[in-house]
C-alpha cells in the first residue's frame, strides 16, 4: 500500500487499511518525515561505526544515541502507512533488543535476545496471515537446506564458547530466526530478502563471538545487514498488506446482481 490516498468505490472518505486512516496531505508529510528520519538515523549510525576504522577517533555518543532510535522511526513509518500491528510490534521489539544489547552483561544479553525472539514471533504471525506468494518447491527446498546449514553452523560455532546455561537459549533463538527467514519467502522477494539479511547479520555476530577473522569495522556490516533486513521486511509486509486491503475494498465495491438491477432501474 502506498502513501497515496486510497478511496473505496463510491465513498467520499479515505479508506482504512489496518485500522489506520490513509490519505491526506498532512498524513503524506508525516509518512515522508518518518522515512527521512529513519534514513538520517541510519546514515548517522553507520557513519559513526566507520569513524574508528577510518580515523581512529571514537563516535560512541552518536552510535549509542542513534541505535535505539532506528526501529521506532521505522515503526512510526509503518504505523502511518497503515501497517499491521504485529509489524509495529516486531520493530519495537527490535528496538528493545538493540537497547538491551548496548547495556552489556549476560542478563541484558538474554533479555535482548528474548526481545528479538518476540519480534520474530510477530513476523511469523504476519507471514502466516498474509503470505500468499509461493516460490517453486525446488527453490524453497534449496533455500531451506541452506538456512538449516547456516543454523547448524552458527550453533556449532558458538557452542564451545558458551556457558552451559546459555547454550539452550542461543540454539532456540537461532532456530526461531531461521524459521522466520524461511517463512518470509511467503510474502515475496522483499520479505524474503529481509529474512536472509537478518540471518546474515546474526551469522556475522556469531563469527565475531567465535573469534573468526573479521572484516574491517565489523559492527558496520552487522548493522548494515540488520537495518536492511528490518527495512526489507517492513516493505514486504506493507506491500502485501496493502494488496490484501485493496482486494478487500475492490471486492466490497463490486455490486451484486440485485444492486446492479436497482441502479439500472
Amino acid at each position: 500500500m502506498s502513501g497515496e490516498a486510497a478511496r473505496a468505490p463510491g465513498s467520499a472518505r479515505p479508506a482504512r487499511f489496518g485500522g489506520h486512516l490513509i490519505g491526506g496531505h498532512r498524513h503524506g508529510r508525516a509518512v515522508f518525515s518518518c522515512a527521512v528520519l529513519f534514513a538520517l538515523l541510519a546514515l548517522a549510525h553507520l557513519t559513526a561505526l566507520l569513524v574508528p576504522a577510518v580515523s581512529g577517533a571514537s563516535a560512541e555518543p552518536v552510535e549509542y544515541a542513534t541505535k535505539p532510535a532506528l526501529m521506532p522511526a521505522l515503526a512510526a513509518y509503518a504505523l502511518l502507512r497503515g501497517g499491521p500491528r504485529p509489524l509495529v510490534g516486531a520493530l519495537l521489539f527490535g528496538c528493545g533488543g538493540d537497547t538491551l544489547l548496548q547495556v552489556g552483561g549476560e542478563p541484558a544479553f538474554l533479555a535482548g535476545m528474548a526481545s528479538f525472539a518476540a519480534g520474530h514471533v510477530c513476523y511469523l504471525v504476519l507471514f502466516a496471515r498474509l503470505g500468499t506468494n509461493t516460490a517453486p518447491r525446488r527453490t524453497v527446498v534449496l533455500i531451506a537446506a541452506g538456512y538449516a546449514t547456516a543454523w547448524l553452523g552458527t550453533v556449532a560455532l558458538l557452542w564451545p564458547g558458551l556457558a552451559a546455561d546459555m547454550r539452550g537459549p542461543v540454539a532456540a533463538y537461532s532456530l526461531l530466526l531461521t524459521a522466520m527467514a524461511l517463512a518470509a519467502l511467503r510474502l515475496g522477494p522483499w520479505a524474503g530478502a529481509g529474512g536472509a539479511l537478518f540471518l546474515l547479520s546474526d551469522t556475522l555476530i556469531a563469527t565475531g563471538i567465535a573469534d573468526w577473522p573479521q572484516p574491517p569495522a565489523p559492527q558496520f556490516w552487522i548493522m548494515l545487514t540488520y537495518g536492511g533486513a528490518q527495512l526489507a521486511l517492513t516493505i514486504g509486509v506493507l506491500r502485501e498488506a496493502g494488496e490484501a486491503g485493496a482486494r478487500e475494498v475492490s471486492g466490497a465495491g463490486v455490486p451484486g446482481p440485485g444492486r446492479a438491477a436497482r441502479r439500472g432501474a
